[in-house]
């Protein structure tokens, strides 16, 4: 028998249960350990309406269990592995450490109920809530979201694609009208483009417009005999159509744009990233981020947004 193997794995095998133990212990309404730490660094922001919202905002996917993962299926059931509730607060807790204070994420239950614990334990992050209106009933997605505490709503971007093929894209300018009404921005949401020209043709009054922004550099962009719909044809490995338009495009648009996929859901490094996100436009980035990233990408952030290129670049920052 090899002691010494044995009492190495016995003293591994502690170490763990130790630390799941301590992990545990944490009651739903105490306040996560990383809340009280002391001075925020320095976080460039910018306006949508009156809030006030930090220029790199946190996706909601590590509360929601949503991850795009090509042909890695277990990905997303390794990831709601790894979030459990407490390292989601913990998470919540060390992006406003970071100076991050805000979050887009949908109206799902479980996200209502994280955010609520997370508030009542003295967390101030906001959130913008992804609408997912129906055609039917496109008010009561909104009106929960709004009732609960969004600071802001835009219609998810997957749906505005949608609503353009179907050619009920007029519904996109009810929504804004009923978000505005309640005493919220409304924005609007797309992959596509031209969600956001008919947006603009007609007028329909969007206080912000989140569209996906990202380069075509990575082995795994789509090819060119993949048909170019998001609605039809979703595979897994494209977030921008024609990044080229887009950049385009927005550069004529003066209202904030948060720019989300700007990593290509992974297959683009930060570093790259986030500089051609900045420099062609975006005011606003949405990056989903694992507890281990979040002070590497806030201080890159900081770093990019103090650079000379970003105070020069085409596009007048309009938040």
């Amino acid at each position: 028998m090899n002691t010494g193997l044995n009492r190495r794995r016995f003293l591994e095998t502690s170490m763990l249960a130790t630390a799941a133990a301590t992990m545990g212990a944490r009651s739903a309404d105490t306040p996560p350990a990383a809340a009280n730490t002391g001075v925020r660094p320095a976080m460039p922001t910018g306006k949508i309406g009156k809030l006030t919202i930090s220029r790199l905002i946190s996706g909601g996917n590590l509360i929601s269990g949503w991850a795009h993962s090509r042909d890695l299926h277990y990905v997303p059931s390794l990831m709601r592995a790894y979030n459990t509730e407490a390292k989601v607060r913990d998470t919540l807790a060390l992006l406003e450490q970071q100076g991050v204070n805000t979050i887009i994420a949908d109206p799902a239950k479980k996200c209502m109920e994280i955010f609520a614990k997370h508030w009542k334990a003295g967390g101030k992050i906001q959130w913008i809530a992804e609408g997912h209106p129906g055609v039917d009933d496109w008010r009561t997605d909104i009106k929960c979201s709004i009732d609960f505490g969004a600071a802001a709503v835009y219609v998810q971007g997957v749906i505005g694609d949608q609503w353009l093929n179907a050619g009920r894209i007029d519904l996109l300018g009810q929504c804004v009208d009923f978000i505005k009404s309640q005493g919220v921005p409304g924005g609007i949401g797309a992959h596509k483009i031209e969600v956001v020209k008919e947006a603009e043709q007609r007028r329909f009054g969007a206080d912000f417009y989140v569209k996906t922004l990202h380069h075509q550099h990575y082995w795994s962009a789509r090819r060119p005999d993949q048909t170019l719909d998001v609605v039809d044809n979703p595979a897994d490995n494209y977030w921008d159509f024609d990044p080229n338009k887009t950049i385009s495009f927005m550069s004529g648009v003066e209202k904030p744009w948060i720019a989300f996929k700007t990593l290509a859901a992974g297959a683009i490094q930060p570093e790259s990233g986030f500089q051609f996100a900045f420099a062609n436009g975006a005011d606003f980035i949405c990056v989903g981020m694992f507890d281990f990233q979040v002070e590497a990408n806030a201080a890159l952030v900081r770093k990019l947004l103090a650079t000379s290129e970003m105070e020069n670049r085409q596009r007048a920052w309009f938040a």
